[in-house]
């Protein structure tokens, strides 16, 4: 499992022009799902992202996570995050999962969120058109993968 994460004083998503997530400060997570991630996975990177100490203290060091500043969580699923671009110049999703594996576990990943966080967490909508808007913040932008945790 793959994410991104990007800290945002304001972020939303929009599906068919209306919109259907929105946050304050907090942080925006692309997630990608490969066939091979389990619970596990999600549930390694859900306790990354709520203790990763990247938002500013009174000082102005990165020393807060987004559970010390009550910040805010938008999900969005992003398959693309597994594009192999090894060979030409068209991209190859071969490794993301098929939607039959990769919803019930970005379900599980977003409730799971909600649960450890005890934070809102907005949404889009899986396999859906999206529209993504952000101020993200610094800028601060964050790539994980559960697969390379040492």
């Amino acid at each position: 499992m793959r994410i991104v994460v990007q800290r945002t004083t304001e972020a939303a998503v929009k599906i068919d022009g209306e919109i259907h997530g929105a946050i304050n400060r907090g942080l925006v997570v692309l997630v990608g799902i490969e066939t091979e991630d389990t619970k596990e996975d999600a549930d390694w990177l859900i306790q990354k992202i709520c203790g990763l100490r990247i938002f500013s203290d009174e000082e102005g060091k990165m020393n807060l996570s987004a559970q010390d500043i009550k910040g805010e969580f938008l999900v969005i699923s992003q398959f693309t995050l597994h594009a192999s671009t090894k060979k030409g110049n068209r991209p190859s999703y071969i490794k993301a999962a098929r939607p039959e594996i990769a919803i019930p576990l970005y379900e599980y990943f977003i409730e799971e969120l909600m649960v450890k966080s005890e934070a809102k967490v907005a949404t889009g909508v899986f396999g859906a058109d999206m529209k993504v808007s952000l101020v993200n913040d610094g800028p601060v932008t964050i790539w994980i993968d559960s697969k390379n945790r040492e």
